[in-house]
């Protein structure tokens, strides 16, 4: 059984930083593909950010490329998101995501992966 908690949400000023952890439980953790997504209110889930079992490879939505960096660390079956240059539009419940099997990074539908974190809240004031 896997087991995703999402840890580092909360409320930060517009230009800020904030750093999201991922603690993953289950089978091995470098057996998954893993990604990020959020959900803004009245919006649907859309894909932030997804890196390789491996994590030599990462691949970022356009709206976060260059503020946004996914890693992880797989001695410690944990996945990270650091955002940095946060503007409101940011605001969002994050999600981390695996898929299983080894594989790149390219994966960004929401049925591309397999478990799913509760989520954490973002928020970002203007």
């Amino acid at each position: 059984q896997v087991q995703l908690i999402e840890s580092g949400g909360g409320l930060v000023q517009a230009g800020g930083s904030l750093s999201l952890s991922c603690a993953y439980s289950g089978r091995t953790f470098s057996a998954y593909v893993m990604g990020w997504f959020r959900q803004a209110p009245g919006k649907e889930r859309e894909f932030v950010a997804a890196i390789s079992w491996g994590g030599t490879s990462t691949y970022y939505a356009v709206s976060v490329k260059g503020r946004f960096t996914i890693s992880r660390d797989n001695a410690k079956n944990t996945l990270y998101l650091r955002m940095n240059a946060l503007k409101p539009e940011d605001t969002a419940v994050y999600y981390c995501a695996a898929r299983r099997g080894r594989g790149g990074s390219t994966f960004v539908g929401n049925h591309d992966y397999d478990y799913w974190g509760q989520g954490t809240q973002v928020t970002v004031s203007s």
